[in-house]
């Protein structure tokens, strides 16, 4: 069985015991994530009548940065420069249970 799950404006592919990066999700140690699709075998879940109690639970394990993002402003003739760097800021989680409702 697995789920599409929405969290920090991005769409993930999730399965029981699996673990991945979504942005960071705040001080809590246990998340509740409502999916948007939940396949079990044969069956199909999508309409939000049929996902109404289906819920992706699971269990922040710690937190990460992503790569080093370097950004450049420039402006033509007013000798104007900026440079810059970003690193985004992820919680690991591991999803503990699917429940479809």
């Amino acid at each position: 069985m697995y789920a599409v799950i929405q969290t920090g404006g991005k769409q993930y592919r999730v399965e029981e015991g699996q673990r991945l990066d979504v942005e960071r999700l705040g001080d809590a140690d246990e998340v509740t994530l409502t999916p948007v699709l939940v396949v079990d075998g044969d069956s199909v879940l999508a309409t939000p009548a049929q996902l109404s109690g289906a819920s992706v639970t699971a269990r922040v394990v710690g937190e990460t940065k992503g790569p080093k993002v370097i950004g450049f402003t420039y402006k033509n003739k007013a000798n104007e420069r900026r440079r810059f760097g970003h690193r985004q800021h992820y919680a690991t989680i591991e999803i503990t249970g699917i429940k479809k409702g």
